[in-house]
């Protein structure tokens, strides 16, 4: 079997291979963790030809009597091999009862290499955190980068590749389907159901259906807008629907869980304050956002600053957006190196959105790296130390 390398994934799991660490692929449904552990039992096997490998997918029938920790425990030690080096995957764990109990169970013997993806937050919370912790890395899984997408799609880089990844997003299943739109939304907008009944409305007991997908929809609606429950609540007010902003808050951190919406706080560049309302809300994968609407209603205007949080995620930062005096720098993005800051516009058509965009990060009085984010064919290679860049040039950066 040919498999493309994620080459970003499979060099965060290499150094802990063979180490007593269980490794934890999390994310979004249909982002490619079970690719990847596919990808990375492949690997495996091309260092040790005879290691055993031991894979359960929890959404394949075959694998429907193991339900609880007791019968993983009986199948995985039914098929250790002795004198060989062995490895357990596991496909959607927190579909097994108690599953924590069962890797416990196997680290403490310390005679399988464990490897697992979970679909929703809960799996490193609660009760696995407290069993585990110290003995797992956690690795967050992500929408193919527009690199990926070109690979994926074995499309020529272009502005037309471009357009195609901003309309249809980067799942990775999206390579074997007929490249209409019609047949992609159809097979996002199953998706997207997929995720909001199975790990959303079911998990969580959701009765109230109807205004579920009503507040779904209103974020799909207001992306990259500031969002606070009360204005949720105060919206869906106006159209009859009578909804407490506890709800929606609980109703946000469900979608939330399921890694098919992230919230993006405010932070006080002066004084690092983080503001504990009027979040922005942004989809893993924009493609079902755009399915959620209809194709026909696809804007890239509209989406731009998704795809360009999404991307700052998938480099590893830490994204909180930015409040400078009464002024806002979208993306503040963080990691182990640093800091930097980013601004996001369609079109730098004039000089007064040029003044707009490019003004409110010289008021930052920091030396952290700046940039300017655009659609703009031919971009501003730099305006008083402040970078431009191309978003087509900017999604291909691996490093920034």
């Amino acid at each position: 079997m040919s498999l493309i390398v994620r080459q970003k994934y499979l060099d965060k799991v290499k150094p802990f291979i063979d180490k007593k660490l269980i490794k934890v692929f999390v994310g979004q449904r249909r982002v490619g963790k079970s690719y990847l552990m596919k990808l990375c039992s492949h690997y495996i096997l091309s260092q040790k030809p005879d290691a055993n490998i031991i894979f359960i997918d929890k959404e394949l029938y075959e694998f429907d009597n193991i339900t609880d920790y007791h019968s993983l425990i009986s199948y995985v030690n039914k098929n250790i091999a002795e004198k060989k080096s062995n490895y357990l995957f596991i496909d959607e764990v927190q579909e097994i009862a108690d599953f924590e109990k069962a890797l416990r169970h196997f680290q403490n013997k310390n005679t399988i290499d464990i490897y697992c993806t979970g679909s929703n937050g809960d799996i490193l919370s609660g009760e696995l955190a407290s069993l585990l912790s110290g003995r797992y890395i956690k690795i967050d899984v992500f929408s193919l980068s527009f690199r990926e997408f070109l690979t994926f799609h074995n499309l020529e880089d272009s502005m037309e590749a471009l357009q195609k990844y901003l309309k249809w997003g980067g799942l990775p299943y999206l390579m074997n389907l007929e490249k209409q739109d019609e047949v992609i939304f159809d097979y996002l907008s199953n998706i997207l159901s997929t995720i909001v009944y199975k790990d959303v409305i079911h998990r969580y007991n959701i009765r109230n259906v109807e205004f579920f997908d009503r507040l779904i929809h209103y974020i799909a609606a207001n992306i990259g807008n500031l969002i606070s429950a009360k204005k949720v609540s105060d919206y869906l007010k106006s159209q009859k629907v009578n909804i407490a902003p506890r709800v929606v808050l609980n109703y946000l951190h469900y979608l939330q869980k399921a890694f098919l919406i992230y919230k993006v706080k405010r932070i006080d560049i002066h004084s690092k304050k983080v503001f504990e309302i009027n979040d922005k809300y942004f989809f893993e994968d924009w493609g079902l956002r755009n399915a959620l609407l209809g194709f026909k209603n696809f804007s890239v205007p509209d989406i731009i600053e998704n795809v360009v949080f999404t991307h700052l995620n998938f480099l590893g930062y830490s994204v909180k957006v930015g409040i400078l005096n009464n002024l806002e720098i979208d993306f503040v993005a963080e990691n182990s190196k640093g800091t930097i800051y980013v601004q996001v516009a369609y079109l730098i058509v004039n000089e007064k959105v040029k003044q707009r965009e490019f003004g409110n990060l010289l008021m930052i009085k920091d030396n952290y790296p700046k940039y300017v984010v655009s659609l703009d064919n031919v971009p501003i290679s730099s305006y008083k130390g402040i970078v431009h860049l191309n978003l087509h040039e900017f999604l291909k950066l691996e490093v920034l």
